[in-house]
């Protein structure tokens, strides 16, 4: 018989013809339409992003298996997850690449006064700046050593930089030059010029980075935040850089997305802000309809998932 599935995102005839041709029976509704109805009754996969606000899974007494197209989970009714059984995996390691070339971008952005130029620019306003920096010899710190963090540390290599990266034990993880572990922030901050969050957003991971952490941080410190905007308190942030302790700030994600009109960060000539696009590239799609696939494929066979989420850990 074969396995009734939901999906919320078409990918194409060709790409789902090849998820039926596995054993699967797909249904296809569109993610802002999703809402429990009898066609659904019997699902056993769900392939989504977020149809949560609408459809209620509770009611999906067959679901087994939620395979997310996203890295984060904090979109998922995690206390019924949690209790019901239900598997779920994520697209880890889908997004890392753009993100770490966004990464390796916005540094250099920040460094190279960038925005400033391009301002000018648009201004035709020909004016050197004196004050730009090197990113040769500066100390390039990870909060977070999984995928993203590891991508954009190898693009970071060839810079004559040193990379230092936080996990839970310290363990040493690839084109990191030494890893500290999560007990050990103070030492790892203390040396860093240039911080970038990597880390995924946990009970345990909200407001980590915050006025305390920021104080462990060396003066004119650049802090880049690609993973969830809630793992920093934006109000400390805000006063930090206020008060110069940030020498430039990059920012993907923020507290409240979208980022409200009033809100103080657009009003910093050092803050880079952009709208949760780190992870835009024109290989998303197929990097992320592959891992569904192969996926797919495992659980027809019943076969061990891959990117398999510990709900209690959060990632």
């Amino acid at each position: 018989m074969a396995i009734k599935t939901l999906f919320t995102y078409d990918y194409g005839e060709e790409s789902m013809n090849k998820i039926k041709e596995l054993g699967y029976d797909i249904i296809s509704i569109r993610e802002k339409d999703a809402v429990y109805d009898k066609n659904i009754e019997d699902v056993e996969v769900l392939v989504c992003y977020n149809p949560f606000q609408t459809l209620d899974i509770r009611k999906m007494k067959k679901l087994k298996w939620i395979q997310l197209s996203s890295a984060g989970i904090d979109q998922l009714p995690l206390e019924y997850v949690r209790n019901s059984g239900i598997i779920i995996t994520n697209n880890r390691g889908g997004y890392s690449i753009p993100i770490g070339e966004w990464i390796v971008l916005k540094i250099l952005e920040l460094l190279k006064h960038s925005a400033k130029l391009y301002e000018n620019q648009k201004n035709r306003l020909w004016k050197m700046d004196t004050t730009i920096l090197e990113l040769c010899g500066k100390t390039i710190s990870f909060v977070g050593t999984g995928d993203i963090a590891k991508e954009a540390a190898r693009r970071l290599r060839g810079f004559d930089v040193e990379i230092l990266g936080l996990n839970t034990s310290g363990r040493q993880v690839e084109y990191f030059d030494k890893c500290y572990s999560s007990k050990d922030i103070k030492g790892m901050l203390s040396v860093s010029d240039i911080v970038v969050i990597t880390i995924p957003y946990t009970n345990d991971t909200h407001h980590l980075i915050d006025d305390e952490k920021f104080k462990m941080m060396k003066d004119k410190v650049c802090i880049i935040n690609v993973a969830r905007g809630s793992i920093m308190n934006e109000k400390d942030l805000i006063r930090n850089i206020e008060q110069g302790k940030i020498y430039g700030a990059a920012l993907d994600v923020v507290e409240e997305e979208p980022l409200s009109s009033d809100n103080p960060l657009w009003n910093f000539q050092n803050v880079i802000i952009t709208p949760h696009n780190s992870w835009m590239s024109e290989m998303r799609n197929t990097r992320r309809f592959n891992m569904i696939y192969n996926n797919m494929k495992k659980y027809a066979q019943n076969e061990k998932l891959i990117n398999i989420v510990d709900i209690n850990k959060g990632y």
